[in-house]
């Protein structure tokens, strides 16, 4: 037998709400949720422990629920009014599941393969951008993605969403910008930043080694000791009115031509 949950008043549905609303309530537990079967599905291929799924059975059966709840999760049937209050929105299926929250540490990526190729973003803020970039990683299938300077949780529900799942389908890290280097350095892997100063076309670049592609925000672009510490700097050429474009649409620029050099292995 599940158990069922009516009311939004209930004092487990107030805690949900606190970790889909608070960064800080999730980093305090170090649990988030997961709303949506594809998003679900993706964090337990990608190994992330679910520990409760909540299911509103007029969208998502009682059967399908069992059938994610072999590996002893706790599952738990919800109202209209309890989806409604802890859905981030309205078209996810009827599933929300509490997952726990994995460690991002540098020391924790292994790279299965001799030839890492890398995607690094600094200090990126929207949601959107990094729901994006993580994107674009998944389809690359790049070995590693490493935020430096995060300003944003990982685990915010836009960043899951506009993701659709790909914030849990690569091995991503973060740390400051000098950690980063290091990790970069120790594991023989090139620096090619994306910048305006003293750069070279990006197809003129030989990616077929070990490489990781930095790419900063539209505003501000790269810190200094990103560009000093740069292999080559590399530009996108442009031939519009403006010399910048969206840092997620850079990054696929960048990590393709990468994939096209390796024949796209």
């Amino acid at each position: 037998m599940h158990k069922t949950i009516h009311s939004t008043q209930n004092a487990f549905v107030k805690q949900l709400f606190q970790l889909k609303e608070k960064s800080r309530e999730r980093k305090k537990t170090g649990f988030f949720l997961i709303e949506g079967k594809r998003e679900l599905s993706l964090a337990i291929k990608g190994g992330y422990t679910i520990e409760t799924l909540l299911f509103y059975p007029d969208l998502f059966s009682e059967s399908e629920a069992k059938l994610l709840g072999e590996n002893g999760i706790d599952i738990i049937e919800i109202s209209l009014d309890v989806f409604q209050k802890l859905a981030h929105r309205s078209t996810t299926e009827g599933v929300i599941a509490v997952a726990k929250a994995k460690s991002h540490l540098l020391s924790h990526i292994q790279f299965n393969q001799d030839n890492p190729l890398v995607l690094v973003a600094e200090a990126p803020e929207k949601p959107g951008n990094i729901g994006a970039l993580l994107r674009t990683a998944d389809a690359a299938n790049v070995a590693a993605v490493i935020i430096a300077n995060p300003k944003t949780d990982l685990y915010n529900p836009n960043i899951i969403r506009s993701s659709v799942g790909c914030v849990f389908t690569k091995p991503i890290a973060m740390g400051t910008t000098a950690e980063i280097l290091t990790f970069l350095n120790q594991n023989g892997i090139r620096v090619f930043c994306a910048a305006l100063q003293a750069s070279e076309a990006y197809y003129l670049q030989d990616f077929t080694k070990p490489t990781a592609l930095v790419v900063g925000t539209e505003a501000t672009g790269l810190s200094d000791d990103w560009l000093q510490h740069s292999t080559q700097n590399i530009i996108i050429p442009m031939q519009g009115e403006i010399d910048s474009m969206n840092v997620s649409v850079a990054a696929g620029i960048l990590v393709f031509e990468a994939k096209r050099q390796r024949n796209f292995k």
